[in-house]
């Protein structure tokens, strides 16, 4: 008997690759198997509007429980998978079951980095911002007037600090790099998110980590930063980065590289396996890149179902991102790898346009939807932008779109 399409990891990606495998037409089995006891659902608004109660559990939803079984998608909750034996082609459940597959796919995620026990990070009162099981352990420490210390300042780390700035809360938050942003964008990126954080009361401790937290009775009560300074804590969110999910691809003997390595068709070493989302790995423009995004999750996920059935389509994506922090939408377009230059573009908005040589990567777009959608149609046309048009705040920016 056929096992059809397994599918491991209940998330976004997941969820996208077994519609479209029945938006494609593909009749055979279909099983998602998810860790979670609820169905897939969106991530971003978890830390935002869920946290703070805008939204509902039901509208996380990407779709109602009951369009899977509409959709003839055997949907697997609350479920482990143990191992994948490839020669047998069948997955290992907790417990003993075990599923055929005719093809396998591996959409298992990222885990967030944790502060190690050594530092504290056991104690009750810290936490991670990933899941649903996450968001709801931590909403009600938002009390206004209570002590929260963020640990990281990249996007993860300043989205928990604006939600809690927002509530009320005394927010500080540490980066033992020298500036926040620091992998992920230039220093002028950098500067105008530490002045808004700081306008809203964020307290932003650059080049200094964390030397340990201290409990008293198995709660963090306090925290001992890198410049020497002890500072009374009611408790910690750890915003330091995440790991992709590889054990299970690990131990069936696939390639590992930076997450599941994927050829561009997302096929894994093994041609019956692929993966997608932010577990994967893939061959781009020259270098072999993972991208930790929503977009990336649907598009890859996308990609690999029509694969699945045939397709034959190569990845070749313009990466795109958001974050969300007050008033403000922050939207990127490319990856700046190798910048040596940014032109700063000011108005309504302001953009940051990153450069290698003559080459135009990425932008960032602080409130500012029209340079973010010229930016993108750019890097998707591979063309390259005069930046002398980008610094005069009255030159029309879709003009570059026919320059040529």
């Amino acid at each position: 008997m056929s096992g059809g399409v397994v599918i491991v990891g209940a998330g976004q990606a997941g969820a996208v690759l077994a519609e479209k495998l029945r938006a494609r037409g593909y009749a055979g089995a279909v099983t998602l198997i998810g860790a979670e006891a609820v169905p897939p659902y969106q991530r971003p608004p978890l830390t935002k509007k869920y946290l703070t109660g805008e939204m509902t559990l039901e509208r996380l939803f990407l779709r109602p429980e009951a369009v899977y079984a509409e959709q003839d998608i055997t949907l697997r909750l609350s479920t482990r998978v143990a191992g994948v034996d490839r020669a047998a082609r069948r997955v290992l459940l907790e417990g003993g079951e075990t599923l055929a597959y005719d093809q396998l796919a591996l959409t298992t995620g990222s885990t967030p980095r944790r502060l190690p026990d050594a530092l504290g990070g056991n104690l009750a009162g810290v936490y991670v911002a990933r899941d649903l099981a996450d968001a709801d352990a931590m909403a009600p420490e938002f009390v206004a007037g209570r002590r929260v210390l963020v640990v990281g300042g990249g996007y993860i780390g300043l989205e928990a600090a604006s939600v809690a700035a927002a509530r009320g809360l005394k927010v500080t938050l540490i980066e033992q790099a020298p500036r926040i942003l620091n992998r992920v964008a230039a220093p002028e990126t950098a500067d105008w998110f530490r002045d808004l954080h700081t306008s809203h009361g964020v307290r932003i401790l650059e080049g200094c980590g964390l030397a340990g937290l201290e409990g008293c009775d198995g709660r963090v009560r306090a925290a001992r930063l890198g410049n020497g300074e002890t500072i009374e804590v009611d408790f910690v969110i750890a915003g330091i980065g995440i790991v992709p999910n590889t054990a299970l691809a690990e131990a069936a003997g696939l390639a590992v590289e930076n997450g599941i390595a994927v050829d561009a068709f997302g096929r894994s070493s093994d041609p019956l396996v692929w993966a997608a989302g932010d577990c994967a790995s893939f061959p781009w423009r020259g270098r072999r890149v993972r991208l930790e995004s929503v977009q990336n999750a649907i598009d890859q996920a996308a990609l690999v179902a029509a694969n699945m059935l045939g397709a034959g389509q190569e990845y070749d994506p313009v990466p795109w991102f958001w974050s969300d922090q007050y008033d403000v939408k922050l939207q990127i377009a490319g990856l700046n790898t190798g910048y040596d230059r940014v032109v700063a573009r000011r108005g309504k908005g302001t953009s940051f346009w990153y450069f290698s040589g003559p080459r135009f990567l990425a932008v960032d777009a602080i409130n500012d939807p029209r340079a973010y959608m010229i930016g993108k149609r750019l890097l998707e046309a591979g063309r390259s932008p005069d930046p002398a048009v980008l610094t005069d705040p009255d030159s029309d920016l879709k003009a570059l779109l026919s320059a040529g």
